[in-house]
């Protein structure tokens, strides 16, 4: 038997269908329309979200890190100890940047040079913890150098003999004229060498006020194995 139509309104259509052994299936019009309707207008909404351009996270912008000496060096002695397992410390010094003044015995920017006496050789290391220097952050290098252990000025030691670290030092040079040069002058930049010293028989601590080592206001020296104070330079 055929389907009967009637329209009682336009959005109110019944469908008659006659079922085998049952009563008629009567089917609203309007939900039958959903049925054909939905699936188009969810394709619709897919294609708009696929069409909005992508968002683009902002790039994090770290914080500068200030450490003392030794443990800039212990950043570096891992990457120095992958060039030559035998590689040793002969000096380390810190670097001034915008955004340190080497107060307190920490900067953001030390280098190294470690030695090889197996391999007759010496490689510069840089660790930065700033984006406030021409340095890329993180650990870097330079190319190697010839290397002789018989060279007293640049006599290589092991880490164990350096106990005091620079922020100690920056304490004891602040009783012995640091603390009257910040007092006139509170952005006075503070810059730390570490080289073994043949008098003592141990690693120094040279905590220099002043922009360099050879123009400066203020040195003082401290025993980096003891932490004593050695004695002051102008």
């Amino acid at each position: 038997m055929a389907a009967k139509i009637s329209t009682d309104s336009p959005l109110n259509v019944k469908i008659q269908v006659p079922l085998f052994g049952g009563p008629n299936l009567h089917i609203q019009g309007a939900m039958a329309m959903k049925r054909f309707l939905l699936p188009g207008f969810a394709l619709l909404l897919l294609t708009a979200c696929s069409s909005e351009p992508a968002k683009t996270s902002a790039p994090v912008v770290k914080d500068p890190e200030f450490v003392a000496g030794r443990t800039a060096f212990q950043k570096m002695y891992a990457a120095a100890r992958g060039w030559h397992a035998d590689a040793q410390i002969f000096r380390i010094t810190s670097a001034l940047t915008k955004d340190s003044k080497g107060h307190d015995g920490k900067s953001a920017v030390w280098q190294a040079w470690f030695a090889s006496a197996t391999a007759r050789s010496s490689k510069p290391y840089v660790w930065c913890g700033t984006n406030a220097s021409d340095v890329e952050r993180g650990i870097s290098w330079g190319g190697e150098d010839s290397y002789s252990p018989t060279n007293t000025s640049t006599r290589a030691f092991d880490a164990a003999f350096l106990k005091a670290d620079s922020d100690a030092a920056f304490q004891v040079a602040l009783k012995h004229g640091g603390a009257k040069l910040l007092e006139k002058d509170a952005d006075q930049p503070v810059m730390y060498l570490l080289e073994w010293n043949a008098q003592v028989n141990a690693p120094t601590w040279h905590v220099i006020f002043g922009d360099s080592r050879t123009t400066y206001k203020l040195s003082v020296l401290v025993n980096a194995s003891s932490g004593e104070y050695l004695r002051a330079e102008k």
